[in-house]
């Protein structure tokens, strides 16, 4: 009996989504948005030189296929990443209609999203006055702060030293269907921003926003305000068996890493590791010597989406995909006989386009321990009948086999 690992590098995308010219950038359709090919061109024309310098570094990336895949869905060049790939590799294309987190994992999990996601308007206020109400009723407050689209890092900026005074919660969203809480840890409380969410999530879920999402924050306003690692999203629970059941219902465990355990509302899951992209790269390290035999190991890193992404960071980007190349290097080399570690993304999140929002992109599929070859264009649905197929248990969606 063998392993799976499945890890998401979280808006890796390489661009040539079909569907592209339905999806926006504030009035800008995606179409052309590469978020790989743009990183390399920038860094061969050195324009990503803050903290690194020159050609795009990917050695163990590219040699699984990650340019080869780059030119296959999209035809772009790839400066830099030219390796004969000796892994197997393709691309894969998602059909539910969002760019965002909840889409592209639940269809990558074997479920393409079966309804339009409620997204809130680009107006201020956002929100709706009746959620607005039954927000601050939940946060015991007056009112709220925000009530707009924003910034996670801007909005806690702008707003965090007037939050600490009054005590109100700031409210805010983005282009994804997300209600965002963001509150002080300590002069809110951790576990108050927990419950307020928790208790709005119903009621959001029940118009299909698909998560409310605690932001809680650090620091004063004299030394400025950072983000912790406590987020968490209060997801919709699937509607239907997800890669996750299925593993699980079969009698295999099942290990989430990051930020899949709130994504899925931790159905199917046996284990839940947290923390920083670098805690998380210790805690896939782990799991690559102990996970047991039959099991799946399905890990989320985010950093490249939430730190670099939205920021349009193509220096901060690439740094962080060159320190990922290095440490996924390390643990292709714990890998057992018969295990397969398969390396995808959830949407694209281009960080040389116009706005802030993700991309709308087709996704590499990297995969070790299968040989080399070319898979060819896939479906989302298709990596999680794959991985089934790979540890022998039944697929209950609409996905097939590559292996």
């Amino acid at each position: 009996m063998s392993r799976a690992f499945l890890v998401v590098m979280d808006s890796v995308g390489i661009g040539g989504a079909p569907d592209a010219s339905q999806f926006f950038n504030g009035d800008v359709p995606d179409t052309g948005a590469n978020t790989l090919a743009h990183i390399a061109l920038a860094c061969a024309e050195g324009r990503a030189e803050d903290g690194r310098s020159g050609p795009l570094d990917l050695p163990n990336l590219d040699a699984l296929g990650l340019g080869a895949a780059t030119r296959l869905a999209s035809g772009d060049a790839t400066p830099g990443l030219d390796a004969e790939p000796t892994g197997l590799w393709g691309c894969a294309r998602e059909h539910s209609p969002g760019k965002d987190t909840p889409s592209g994992h639940w269809e990558l999990a074997g479920l393409p999203v079966p309804w339009d996601w409620h997204y809130f308007p680009d107006t201020v206020p956002a929100f709706p006055e009746d959620l607005s109400r039954a927000a601050a009723e939940a946060a015991g407050t007056e009112g709220i702060l925000g009530d707009c689209h924003a910034s996670g890092t801007a909005i806690i900026a702008d707003l965090g030293a007037e939050h600490m005074r009054t005590g109100w919660p700031i409210c805010y969203t983005s282009a994804d269907s997300v209600f965002q809480i963001a509150a002080h840890e300590e002069s809110f409380g951790l576990e108050r921003l927990l419950n307020l969410c928790r208790r709005l999530a119903p009621r959001l879920h029940e118009v299909k926003v698909g998560r409310v999402i605690a932001r809680p924050f650090v620091g004063t306003p004299e030394a400025g305000f950072e983000r912790t690692t406590n987020r968490k999203d209060f997801a919709i629970v699937p509607p239907a068996p997800v890669l996750t059941n299925w593993v699980q219902d079969a009698g295999r465990t099942v290990h989430a890493v990051g930020k899949i355990g709130d994504i899925f509302s931790m159905q199917g899951i046996d284990t839940l590791r947290k923390g920083s992209d670098a805690e998380l790269m210790q805690h896939l390290s782990d799991l690559a010597d102990e996970a047991e035999e039959g099991s799946l190991t399905f890990a989320n890193f985010v950093e490249f989406d939430s730190l670099y992404g939205h920021r349009r960071d193509i220096s901060g980007y690439a740094r962080a995909l060159e320190w990922f190349d290095q440490e996924i290097g390390k643990i292709l080399t714990k890998l057992r006989r018969g295990d397969v570690l398969l390396l995808t993304a959830d949407h694209g999140n281009d960080p040389s386009w116009t706005g802030t929002d993700h991309t709308r992109e087709q996704v590499p599929v990297l995969i070790a321990g299968q040989g080399a070859g070319q898979i060819e264009q896939v479906d989302f649905a298709d990596v999680a009948a794959s991985i089934a197929h790979h540890l022998n248990v039944p697929v209950q969606g609409p996905g097939r086999n590559f292996l």
